[in-house]
């Protein structure tokens, strides 16, 4: 039995580690659960508009041992954060998240910890505190939360011991099965949403990848059709027939790499959540050069209308299949918003840029097409959510976003509808290779 014990041991041991790499370790943050504009609007207002009204409920309705106006109005004040352009333009940018962590951090847990002190654990404040763990845990990642709730239970209960206001010699013991009891049923439903989230994801992006790869069969039926058409166009035939018929043929076999493409892509994102990926050192000035080339262009003013702009190359790590799909999803995104604009493409239409901004290199796509509507910039990267009226599988910015972040970058927006759009991919340096 001494044997079959240890095996278990060991085979449990394993199955919690990798527990804890995927759903602590590898799993992706999520600062701000399903980012958007109008989700920091009404994220701001409530905390404007709550502070007041609980001031007023528990200040004259109802008054407690303690209320401050002075905290609630600094508290409620940080609220107007989440109306500046420069947080709202783009939620997915790290300075939104870090914003978003910080004003809930203070308005939530450490506000509310504090507060629960100066009321001496009294009733009100226990059942605000069990009702402030499920907020926290609906607004951000459960990973932020846990230490956020800890980190303010600490300073919370730090500054009401150093305010004069008298307190309580101690707390009754109850509350803090109370408190241990909501803090541990957030802490369930925060895991388990996100690993459901997750999972719905992966299971949705894995079906999608299988039919990808079923597609190949008919498209390399279509290739070979291609293949026969070229042949006859050998024979003794008319010119003006040959030159029609290799023209159908290029155009077969181009439809057939152009969807080979897309099939790469959407498998690649498919596994994206789930398989390790190796990184290598990557010259950007190289890959985007390589990509501009290969890309299967529906015709010669498409390809005439991209231009490349190195300003500075630069080195950094990521999986070079990977990026190869970003930049050729990037470069069909801004082929497709040229070609719904009125005027044809012209040369220059299509830039992308290569060079140095801030310490990190950027790889920036910019295209003088139809823009993107401000009400949809900051829904782009969602998954499943296209601006291309059903043309569009809603995946493609999702997969560059999961993409640039495995390597530690970040992608964002830049648009006005009619105007065009930029993509900006800004990635760490390699120094050890960057010359």
């Amino acid at each position: 039995m001494v044997p079959l014990d240890r095996l278990w041991f060991h085979s449990a041991k394993a199955r919690v580690w990798r527990w804890l790499l995927n759903e602590i370790v590898h799993a992706p943050l999520e600062p701000i659960l399903h980012p958007s504009r109008a989700r920091l609007w009404w994220a701001g207002l409530c905390t404007l508009a709550g502070h007041a009204v609980f001031y007023w409920i528990w200040h004259d309705l109802w008054p407690q041992p303690y209320e401050s106006a002075w905290a609630r109005g600094a508290a409620g004040s940080l609220g107007l954060f989440f109306f500046l352009p420069w947080i709202t333009q783009d939620t997915s940018a790290r300075r939104s998240a870090v914003l978003f962590t910080l004003v809930c951090w203070f308005t939530l847990p450490a506000f509310f910890f504090w507060m629960y002190w100066m009321n001496g654990g009294n009733a009100t404040w226990l059942a605000s505190i069990s009702a402030m763990f499920l907020i926290y845990y609906h607004l951000t990642d459960w990973r932020i939360a846990t230490v956020g709730s800890a980190l303010g239970a600490l300073v919370g209960g730090s500054a009401a011991h150093l305010q004069t206001h008298a307190l309580p010699t101690a707390i009754p013991e109850q509350n803090l099965v109370i408190i241990a009891f909501a803090w541990g049923i957030a802490f369930l439903l925060g895991a388990s949403s996100a690993n459901l989230r997750r999972t719905r994801l992966i299971n949705t992006l894995s079906t999608m990848g299988v039919m990808a790869h079923e597609l190949r069969t008919p498209l390399a039926t279509i290739n070979l059709m291609g293949d026969v058409l070229r042949t006859l166009a050998q024979h003794d035939i008319p010119e003006a027939k040959r030159k029609k018929i290799e023209d159908l043929s290029a155009r077969l076999q181009n439809l057939v790499r152009n969807m080979n493409r897309q099939i790469d892509t959407q498998i690649s994102n498919a596994q994206l959540l789930r398989l390790p990926r190796e990184q290598s050192p990557i010259m950007a000035a190289e890959l985007v050069q390589e990509v501009v080339h290969d890309y299967p262009y529906r015709s010669t003013r498409e390809r005439e209308c991209v231009q490349i702009h190195l300003q500075q190359d630069f080195c950094f790590l990521a999986s070079r299949p990977l990026f190869v799909q970003v930049l050729s999803n990037l470069l069909k995104n801004a082929l497709h918003s040229l070609a719904s604009a009125s005027q044809p493409p012209k040369p220059g239409d299509l830039r992308v840029y290569v060079g140095v901004h801030r310490s990190k290199g950027r790889i920036a796509v910019s295209d003088d097409g139809v823009g993107i509507a401000h009400e949809q910039q900051d829904r782009i990267f969602e998954p499943f959510f296209s601006t291309q009226s059903g043309a569009g599988t809603g995946l493609g910015l999702t997969f560059c976003k999961n993409a640039v972040e495995s390597a530690h970058g970040t992608i964002r927006v830049h648009s006005e509808p009619g105007l065009g759009a930029v993509f900006m991919v800004d990635l760490p340096l390699n120094r050890t290779t960057t010359t």
